[in-house]
């Protein structure tokens, strides 16, 4: 699917398609551990590499719209606003470092974990983004805490990033591929429901979501 396809596909004809499956049950799957090529991986350890959020970052005046309008929806799931302020600049930072939609990212952990840090499901993987813990092992260190918020947001956003650049910009089978249900269609039409139904903020931005730059590319 190409990046024009993906846009028609979330904003257009099959949007309302999307919403109509929004109550549908996703098949929950595990995410494969790949045999990857050294220069994937060490672009993939460029890429984890800790680089952390800006002390005002939280306080740009840009953001203000977006985090306040956010924050206002996620206030049933995370009571307490400073934890959902640091919650939502964490995601925007990471979403953005990643080359991908915000919107995005608080769809797939709508759907993964209910926005719970402590989640972990019944393959094991952990946090807001349920991220399986073999990553840490093959792209950064085994004693990374994957329930820590900047480290499971930075995971969570740089592996769906490799699935959307190694599926060039499908974004429904990178979804499949986060989840470890390529080609089923209940994992990928959830979070684009979430998305859509709960998370939609800047349409315009979510429709280039695949044809942003990938600071994951190979040199």
């Amino acid at each position: 699917m190409t990046s024009s396809g993906t846009a028609r596909y979330l904003f257009g004809a099959g949007a309302a398609m999307v919403l109509a499956l929004a109550s549908a049950p996703a098949l929950a799957g595990a995410q494969v551990e790949e045999r990857l090529v050294p220069s994937v991986v060490a672009g993939l350890q460029r890429a984890i590499a800790d680089n952390p959020i800006a002390t005002d970052y939280i306080n740009r005046a840009d953001l203000q719209p977006w985090l306040v309008e956010m924050s206002r929806r996620l206030a049933s799931r995370v009571p307490d606003e400073r934890d959902r302020r640091e919650l939502l600049a964490t995601v925007h930072y990471e979403a953005q470092r990643a080359g991908l939609d915000p919107q995005l990212v608080l769809g797939v952990m709508h759907h993964e974990s209910g926005f719970k840090k402590f989640a972990v499901s019944p393959v094991g993987a952990r946090g807001y983004m349920q991220v399986m813990p073999f990553w840490a092992k093959l792209i950064g260190t085994p004693d990374q805490n994957l329930f820590n918020l900047r480290t499971n947001l930075r995971y969570g956003c740089v592996i769906l990033r490799h699935y959307l650049d190694t599926e060039s910009g499908d974004l429904f089978r990178a979804l499949g591929r986060y989840n470890g249900s390529l080609g089923r269609p209940e994992y990928p039409n959830a979070v684009l429901a979430a998305m859509s139904r709960n998370w939609a903020f800047a349409p315009a931005v979510a429709a280039k979501v695949s044809a942003l730059p990938s600071p994951i590319a190979v040199r």
